[in-house]
């Protein structure tokens, strides 16, 4: 992300120590959108998806898996932990497919690809939390960033196919995005997410901002395969927008920041 994005850094009292400290953050949902179609754009789970999912007519079903995982496994109880395990598990059992000359092989089971989602969540979600709140200490950055293994693990992905380090982490990075590829399969998933013509009355009405949002934190390159158009005024658009949401959220009370955790923990429940 740029450093324009950030609109000065939002102090807090409480030292961060985790993921857990991080997580609940409700800024870090600026990067949701992002982190998905980084996500498709790797064909082997773009088709997952594609194949066994419907954006159509659940449009939200997916971002509410993904939030009642992260918030399940860095803040939730051990039996909301196991759950959301459970539930992941039995989803991705079916989510598998033959190479052909219209995809690649592809599996929720395949721990590259498991990889890939947790670097997407990690990516975006730092990405965010960056704009707003002091740079982390290198100890505390490197703490968190470990933390983040759990996202793949719980997964299924082993343990050891994290990158070490952040430094290792930003080289598999740089290697993912050069090996990315969005066909018109890929484009027309990310059309139905986007569109969200079936979600309640509450989403369409912040969808221009979840879009805007989604396609001005894409990387260029990323952002030129989906045919996205991108300008130099937007660019200072989101610059405006990000300092905006650094002033909200000097005022904003916890207990509101960490609203979406609360919700998707009570709904484990």
């Amino acid at each position: 992300m740029s450093e324009s994005l950030g609109g000065g850094p939002v102090s807090r009292r409480t030292p961060i120590k985790g993921i857990s400290d991080i997580a609940p953050e409700a800024v870090m949902l600026a990067g949701a959108g992002r982190a998905i179609l980084l996500q498709l754009a790797n064909p082997g789970v773009g088709y997952g998806v594609a194949q066994h999912s419907n954006f159509a007519q659940e449009p939200l079903k997916r971002l509410h898996g993904t939030l009642s995982y992260i918030y399940a496994l860095t803040n939730g109880t051990p039996e909301q932990q196991k759950l959301v395990r459970i539930r992941v598990q039995r989803a991705h059992r079916p989510v598998k497919g033959q190479q052909s000359e219209a995809h690649p092989d592809y599996s929720a089971s395949d721990p590259r690809l498991q990889l890939w989602v947790a670097a997407t969540l990690y990516d975006s979600g730092m990405q965010s939390y960056c704009a707003l709140f002091p740079e982390l200490e290198t100890e505390v950055a490197d703490t968190v960033y470990r933390d983040y293994s759990v996202l793949g693990t719980a997964l299924g992905m082993p343990a050891g196919l994290w990158p070490a380090t952040r430094a290792d982490f930003d080289e598999y990075w740089d290697s993912q995005l050069g090996q990315l590829r969005v066909d018109d399969t890929i484009k027309a998933v990310a059309r139905e997410l986007l569109a969200a013509k079936h979600a309640p009355l509450w989403v369409k009405a912040v969808m221009p901002l979840a879009r805007f949002l989604t396609v001005g934190l894409l990387p260029a390159e990323v952002r030129e395969m989906y045919g996205f158009k991108w300008s130099a005024q937007q660019e200072k658009k989101l610059t405006a927008t990000f300092k905006l949401a650094a002033v909200l959220v000097r005022i904003a009370p916890v207990f509101i920041r960490h609203a979406p955790m609360h919700f998707y923990l009570k709904r484990l429940r």
